[in-house]
């Protein structure tokens, strides 16, 4: 990043920030903004646009004729949602009132009125119908007792009486109805064709959608601009503006050409230090582009150290597969990223994409642990002749110890690297030493296993190696400072980083434990779905294709999810720490006139 500093008469601020927008290749720094009540309208009329847009989405506008002009369709959809969402309250309280008159059946409302006008009023009750057989006998003897309906176990009836007259009755009495079943039936009608003309008008919005998409772009770039205006550095008694900016090193050169030719203003260029706040910009290869959605969950580098996305993607995208570890449920993530890439449209493109590889992983480690829908495939007669070569639970504990051993010295490694290049190399010494120590005790622990001779827990050459590797940790853990003080860090250091370690790699048991609950639970459900399906022809299959995509269908849910989940966890945590990342506060967002 290159930083720049601007110095402008305060007359041309406006002007100024019109030029950095149309380049497009400036992020100007905005500190303390607070916004105002036009701020506020102005961000309230963006979510707006962006709620529009996402129920467009779901929308199959095909053949629906355009607005003419953005404000058109846009000031359309406001007024139609909502009369959309009344007719749909509407009809909602319609609904719960016909369900609350239809136990009386169809009367005359005003043949009631004329009642009432004659001296008799007619009083509405339920009570439960076992007390109502019981009491209506009684009862009839003093007033005109008339059964309407018994429904859902209670019976509704009704009292004719003088007015004026007490009813004593020992049941609920309730509110005369104000209309029949038939009146409000023909209410909803009318307020389903008039929600039906909504539906088109929205169709007509969603055909419309890339104008509000624009004028979207126009309203951020509008609230990106005022911000920039709102806490813009005023000095010499409002005369002059000062503003700090910054552009890509490969940009640089083209906004130098716009600031020469632009009147009447300063600017200084300089490389960031360590106090500024540099916003981060990420470069990536294609396939780790698609797992900054990853890291975008956690934080961005900080500017000047290492961004650790190509790192960690190929290790996510081999934990998802362990995770999930079934080639079946593979197959279905890889479908519906084929899907999300060619019905998702441009957002959901890095989504669809990433959803893909982890698809494909899970196949190709689905088929390493012979499992393709709980279908056990070294149980077949077809892979017979490879059913050895399966990982077996044993062997999946192992792997996921020894994946987690690897991430973490790998993440060291990058962290030597990257203080190396920040600080110099007597800064790693301290973490160098460390994992001699960590790597010559895991290979003199191997190997009598690995057939390796003169280097075990007892010779000579593995006690030099871990004599070197703690002198190291205890004496060089901070350069420069005296030697007595670096011991006692370095014996405290050695604390944390023995108890830390341990728990970085238990971490990665979870690995192990995901994959194997997942595919106990799709046995479980293939089980169940040949065990408890009765012995009747077509009804058998049909049970058994029902709780198989029941069953596979919430495995899969709850699988996917937690093979999403924790290797983001053992990546943020494990991963993170021990390669020293150290997070960013903001990314790289240059002022521009459409977003």
């Amino acid at each position: 990043m290159i930083k720049y500093d601007f110095v402008l008469y305060s007359g041309q601020h406006r002007d100024f920030l019109d030029k950095l927008q149309n380049l497009g290749l400036v992020d100007v720094t905005v500190t303390g903004w607070e916004a105002s009540d036009a701020e506020r309208s102005l961000i309230s009329n963006i979510e707006l646009h962006k709620k529009a847009l996402s129920e467009f989405e779901a929308s199959d506008a095909i053949g629906a004729a355009q607005f003419d002009t953005y404000e058109e369709a846009f000031s359309t959809y406001v007024e139609v949602t909502k009369k959309r969402d009344a007719l749909k309250l509407q009809i909602e309280k319609a609904d719960k009132e016909c369900d609350e008159l239809s136990v009386w059946g169809e009367f005359s409302v005003d043949a009631i009125s004329e009642l009432t006008k004659s001296g008799l009023d007619i009083h509405f009750f339920s009570m439960y119908a076992k007390e109502y057989d019981k009491r209506a006998e009684r009862w009839k003897e003093s007033y005109i007792v008339e059964f309407i309906k018994e429904f859902d176990s209670k019976a509704y009836f009704v009292v004719i009486a003088k007015s004026g007259e007490v009813v004593e009755i020992d049941a609920q009495e309730l509110s005369a109805p104000k209309t029949t079943v038939s009146a409000v039936e023909k209410s909803i009608e009318e307020s389903e064709a008039e929600l039906a003309k909504c539906t088109e008008q929205l169709l007509r919005c969603a055909a419309s959608r890339a104008m509000i998409a624009e004028g979207l772009a126009k309203l951020e770039s509008e609230l990106q601009l005022s911000r920039v205006v709102a806490t813009s550095k005023i000095e010499a008694d409002g005369t002059l503006v000062i503003l700090e900016g910054w552009a890509t090193k490969s940009t640089s050169e083209s906004v130098d050409t716009m600031l020469e030719a632009y009147p009447n203003m300063v600017y200084f260029k300089n490389r960031p230090t360590p106090e500024d706040n540099t916003p981060v910009l990420l470069e990536n290869n294609r396939f780790a582009k698609l797992f900054e959605l990853i890291g975008g969950f956690y934080s961005l580098p900080k500017y000047g150290t290492m961004d650790l996305t190509p790192y960690f993607a190929p290790f996510y995208m081999l934990f998802f597969g362990f995770c999930l570890a079934d080639a079946g449920y593979g197959l279905v993530l890889m479908l519906g990223g084929l899907i999300l890439l060619l019905k998702g449209g441009k957002d959901m493109n890095s989504a669809a994409k990433l959803t893909l590889i982890c698809g494909g992983a899970t196949v190709v480690f689905g088929f390493c642990v012979g499992s393709f829908f709980g279908i056990q495939l070294k149980e077949l007669s077809m892979f017979s002749d490879i059913r050895d070569r399966f990982l077996t639970p044993d062997n999946l504990f192992m792997l996921a110890i020894g994946i987690g051993i690897f991430q973490i010295l790998f993440g060291m490694t990058l962290k030597v690297i990257s203080t190396t290049i920040q600080f110099g190399f007597k800064y790693t010494l301290s973490t160098i030493g460390w994992m001699i120590v960590l790597v010559s005790s895991l290979v003199a622990f191997l190997s009598p296993q690995m057939g390796i001779v003169g280097f075990d827990m007892s010779s000579i050459a593995f006690k030099v190696c871990v004599g070197i590797g703690i002198a190291m940790m205890l004496l060089l853990n901070t350069p420069g400072r005296n030697p007595i003080l670096n011991i006692g860090a370095g014996l405290w250091n050695t604390y944390n980083d023995v108890t830390g370690l341990l728990g970085d790699v238990l971490s990665y048991i979870r690995l192990f434990a995901i994959g194997l609950s997942g595919g106990i639970l799709a046995m479980v459900f293939n089980q169940l779905a040949f065990g408890l399906s009765p012995d009747v022809p077509v009804l058998r299959e049909i049970v058994i294709i029902l709780i198989l995509l029941v069953g596979h269908t919430i495995n899969l849910f709850m699988s996917s999810l937690s093979s999403f989940v924790h290797p983001m966890r053992l990546t943020f945590v494990e991963f993170y720490k021990n390669a020293g990342f150290e997070a960013g506060q903001r990314g790289f967002n240059p002022l521009k006139r459409d977003k």
